[in-house]
């Protein structure tokens, strides 16, 4: 079972650089995160403060109800014990096969015999479709399968969070799907909390139960799907239709005179509140038992959808 994480009033910079600022938010435990936001707005650096590798400025990490900003070392290595990052490149050995490179983590951390340890790496390589691959290098099989033997790795601990740095990096709009699914099936599966920094706008729309976007050094929103998806924030919604017209400029924000002409000039100041589309959910494969919250979710979402087919009608 996932783990609730309580973010309040989180500060962090490098020098003068203002990173974020007073970023609050709640993590619900067992749920699909999504951290969204432009290039250069330090998504990877808040993952990273999460699981205590930079030390904010200010403010709190709650985490099973202890503050790991507070902790001291010894400590914070035992709360870290909660937590499997998959990282953008999948940060496996090159000199290790697949099978080594997932047990490394269990061998380094655990005093397991290597009959468990064979147990538990071929159970996690089959969750994530790698049996028969145990002897290959990494060097030798596609980015897909590098990023699902990372994932294999951050999974053999038995991880209650699991971060994900980009998983979608690299890879072609095919196996971003495929790993998309794997994520939802996983989620229903071990019911751990995930946490997905990502670029990709679909994978946003279609895979998390709640979606976050940094923009100009703040939290602009953090809330369920659907309420991101249907939100009439000008850079929320920029960001999520991937048009130009907006409040993210190519280097920099753009001044407020020039977002309302651009606007204007793409007739937003007509729409209804909460007129955006709903793009369906990512379900689990087949076999797979869904979350209860799903049920829940769904019902949400359903009345949504009928909310906005009586407004367009």
């Amino acid at each position: 079972m996932g783990v609730e994480i309580c973010v309040e009033g989180l500060t962090k910079s490098f020098g003068h650089q203002v990173i974020w600022q007073d970023v609050s938010l709640t993590l619900p435990a067992g749920e699909v995160s999504v951290m969204l936001g432009p290039s250069g707005t330090g998504k990877s650096v808040f993952l990273k403060t999460l699981v205590g590798l930079l030390k904010p400025d200010c403010g709190s990490v709650k985490i099973a109800g202890r503050d790991i900003t507070r902790l001291r070392e010894h400590e914070l290595y035992e709360v870290r014990k909660l937590f499997g990052v998959l990282f953008q490149d999948g940060a496996l050995f090159g000199s290790m096969n697949l099978y080594d490179n997932i047990a490394f983590p269990l061998r380094e951390h655990t005093r397991k015999s290597e009959s468990e340890i064979r147990r538990i790496v071929l159970e996690k390589m089959d969750m994530v479709g790698l049996i028969g691959s145990e002897g290959k290098l990494p060097g030798e099989i596609s980015g897909g399968m590098r990023k699902r033997a990372g994932l294999a790795r951050a999974l053999v601990l038995d991880p209650e969070i699991i971060l994900f740095d980009e998983p979608d990096s690299g890879l072609d709009p095919v196996r971003v799907a495929y790993l998309n699914q794997l994520i939802v099936d996983l989620n229903a599966q071990i019911d751990a909390t995930f946490l997905i920094v990502t670029h990709d706008i679909a994978s946003a729309r279609q895979v998390p139960d709640n979606i976050g976007l940094l923009f100009r050094r703040e939290l602009v929103m953090f809330g369920p799907r659907e309420e991101l998806l249907t939100s009439d924030e000008p850079v929320v919604r920029q960001f999520l239709n991937g048009r130009m017209q907006g409040p993210i400029g190519m280097a920099e924000e753009k001044d407020a005179a020039q977002v309302e002409q651009e606007l204007a000039a793409l007739g937003d100041g007509s729409k209804t509140p909460g007129s955006q589309a709903l793009t369906p959910r990512l379900l689990p494969g087949p076999g797979i038992t869904r979350p209860p919250r799903w049920e829940a979710i769904a019902r949400h979402e359903a009345e949504l959808r009928r909310r906005k087919a009586v407004a367009d009608a």
